[in-house]
């Protein structure tokens, strides 16, 4: 125990990992987590819905099972059953990742083939958990750099869609209209203002606030229907498969992949905080953690797609989360899961945020979009660029965001083989992971 103080305290923490901290602190410390991932959990539902033109009702309850299976994946993570969990304060959310391949799953298969391809392809990640040390010999940081980065570039447009005012004003015409831009310009203004601030308070909640003021102006702008809701009361009660279940082969292939990076992005953040949580970053305690921790990954995706819900993963910004409150104790994971799964059986909440418009939506995660095409660009920086990493980026970016944009370079081949390569970051990654391996330059 003593041990544990001693490594707590000269990683700056007033709450270590395994530390009970009184009741008030541990419910400060989970609204603050609560607060920095809120809205990363309900936006890739959101953006889904809006690509599908899914009706109120299941966007509602598809929020609403994101935040459900967030909770239950936050509580495996951080508590870990039996070899399943990394048993840090680690919490888990609605990816960002896949919401490329699962958009184009959907418009050839609908839900039934999103969550069908969700769960058979999770496997990958709970395979590569056991078989970490060969994997990451073949997913190196340039090859996962470029990976990340063609997700952020992908889903830029998906934002900037949002920005136009999405599938319904491109419908009636009023795509690009001045008060959709305008909207969503007001929003991203917010956020960069907020994140600006010396307060760390308003900094954490810079998305949350700019998203609120944007609903609000959008409301006295007559763009929120609330009347189109029959019911706010109830309860959400979590129906297994409740949209069936159906298996295409192509879809299975493309989150395959997302799979594959999502595994060495876990094992980034794990070593992260295990490091801010004063934890061992190498030895058997380590390695035990980091297997741990991506296997509750995949089985958490897995579990997702159970209960109608998308791919989980690890999210990075709750690291620095611990930076800031100094609390790193497990316990306030509980906490936060216990949250997530009231907030998610209560309808209110998902009706609430699917009535929100687009261009709000769309203001905050274009920002949201470059971050992660940017944090992309910083691992591919981290590491030499000779002129092997050169030319395997020099393909990778060429091949992925040329089906992006040009889709119809694919348009006379098999329908299968199209599905596989209409995504830029199954396209760019596989193509970053052949080449990383087939090309040999002597220096």
């Amino acid at each position: 125990m003593e041990k544990e103080q001693t490594a707590a305290q000269s990683a700056g923490l007033i709450y270590g990992l395994n530390d009970r901290p009184p009741l008030k602190d541990t419910v400060f410390a989970a609204l603050q987590h609560l607060l920095a991932i809120f809205v990363a959990i309900i936006t890739p539902p959101l953006i889904i819905a809006g690509a599908l033109k899914l009706d109120l009702e299941t966007t509602g309850f598809l929020v609403s099972m994101a935040l459900f299976a967030s909770g239950v994946s936050t509580f495996i993570q951080c508590r870990r059953v039996g070899p399943v969990g990394c048993g840090l304060l680690c919490i888990q959310g609605t990816s960002f990742s896949f919401i490329g391949p699962i958009i184009s799953a959907g418009l050839t298969g609908g839900l039934s083939s999103i969550f069908g391809a969700c769960m058979v392809a999770s496997s990958v990640e709970m395979l590569i958990s056991r078989v970490l040390k060969y994997t990451r010999k073949v997913i190196t940081p340039p090859v996962s750099g470029i990976v990340v980065t063609l997700i952020g570039m992908s889903l830029i447009k998906v934002g900037i869609s949002a920005c136009g005012g999405g599938a319904a004003a491109q419908a009636d015409g009023t795509f690009g209209a001045l008060h959709h831009v305008g909207l969503a310009a007001l929003v991203l203004v917010l956020i960069i203002f907020f994140n600006r601030s010396s307060n760390r308070y308003l900094r954490m909640s810079s998305i949350v606030i700019g998203l609120i003021i944007g609903y609000i102006v959008a409301w006295a702008m007559g763009m929120v229907d609330f009347s189109a809701v029959q019911s706010y009361g109830g309860f959400n009660i979590p129906i297994p498969f409740r949209y069936g279940l159906s298996f295409d082969i192509s879809a299975i292939i493309a989150l395959a992949l997302v799979y594959l990076i999502t595994a060495i992005e876990a094992y980034g953040d794990i070593t992260a905080n295990s490091l801010i949580s004063g934890e061992p970053v190498e030895g058997e305690t380590f390695v035990k953690r980091a297997s741990g921790g991506i296997l509750a990954d995949g089985f958490n995706s897995m579990l997702a797609g159970i209960f109608n819900s998308f791919p989980n993963s690890i999210f990075a910004q709750n690291n620095g989360m611990i930076q800031l409150t100094g609390v790193a104790s497990r316990y306030v994971g509980y906490f936060i899961a216990g949250f997530l799964i009231l907030l998610g059986l209560f309808p209110a909440v998902g009706l609430v945020f699917s009535l929100m418009p687009e261009p709000v939506l769309g203001g905050a995660t274009l920002l949201m979009f470059g971050t992660v095409a940017a944090a992309g660009i910083r691992i591919i920086a981290s590491q030499r660029i000779d002129r092997k990493a050169t030319l395997v980026m020099a393909l990778s970016f060429s091949f992925g965001l040329s089906v992006e944009l040009v889709p119809d370079i694919l348009c006379q081949l098999p329908e299968t083989v199209k599905n596989i390569f209409s995504s830029g970051i199954t396209t760019g990654g596989l193509t970053a992971i052949l080449a990383n391996l087939l090309i040999r330059i002597k220096e």
